[in-house]
């Protein structure tokens, strides 16, 4: 893909749509956590990969756009982001995803951290306007909030941790486990930081959750990288059990 234009959302997130001839090889799918593989070169010269969700793809201009978490020069994916120009290239596979809004589920609870928020948004926008229910995402500050369109029976509720380190904090587990449950049947949605995602699956089990109604899993851990993350989650220790019915 080549890279057509950047754009700064907050101050730790940057949106890179990319198109060019490359997108025809691109076979999208009806997935709203869709996401690629992107390769990177890191400091030895060796290729690495990072995991992203892609954010929106428009079949009519060709291009697709990635949400990028920017941590000032941490990590590979955020620094090439903050600096990405245009005519600049990027290799991609895929995408995957498993997810989609259930438009017959009672009501939908999504809770995540900024790793989730482009895969959250993209199934606020594809809800029915009579949708019900609500989104818990946990950012840094006021100024990471952006403005998401949501159906009005929707709520989209930000928790600040301030200066937590991203990964230390309960204030999105802390939310979930406070809410009151609704009524009817709930699809819920919960990706994150993979101790927080072990934390809502004990959330949503004592509230009756089965396993048809979830999709949860860890995009990243504290204190991890994303190699070491995924050899872990190849371990008995790192997989996060689905919840049993």
């Amino acid at each position: 893909m080549t890279v057509l234009g950047t754009e700064r959302l907050t101050p730790h997130l940057v949106r890179v749509t990319l198109g060019g001839a490359g997108f025809d090889s691109f076979e999208s799918n009806d997935k709203t956590d869709k996401y690629v593989k992107i390769v990177f070169t890191d400091s030895d010269d060796m290729h690495v990969t990072r995991t992203y969700t892609v954010r929106r793809v428009d079949a009519v201009a060709k291009t697709l756009s990635i949400d990028f978490v920017v941590h000032g020069d941490e990590g590979l994916a955020g620094p090439w982001a903050a600096r990405a120009q245009p005519g600049d290239s990027l290799v991609i596979s895929g995408p995957g995803g498993g997810y989609a809004p259930d438009q017959t589920a009672d009501w939908h609870l999504f809770a995540g951290d900024e790793s989730a928020l482009p895969a959250i948004a993209s199934a606020l926008d594809a809800l029915p306007e009579t949708a019900r229910g609500v989104a818990f995402l946990e950012s840094y500050s006021s100024a990471d909030v952006l403005a998401l369109k949501a159906p009005a029976g929707v709520e989209v509720r930000w928790l600040l941790r301030g200066d937590e380190a991203a990964g230390s904090s309960t204030v999105l587990v802390d939310a979930v486990a406070a809410e009151p449950w609704r009524e009817g049947r709930v699809q819920v949605f919960a990706h994150g930081e993979r101790g927080a995602m072990k934390a809502l699956r004990e959330v949503f089990k004592a509230r009756g959750v089965t396993r048809e109604q979830l999709s949860l899993s860890g995009y990243w851990a504290y204190g991890r990288t994303e190699d070491r993350f995924q050899a872990e989650k190849r371990e008995p220790i790192g997989v996060i059990a689905p919840v049993s019915d």
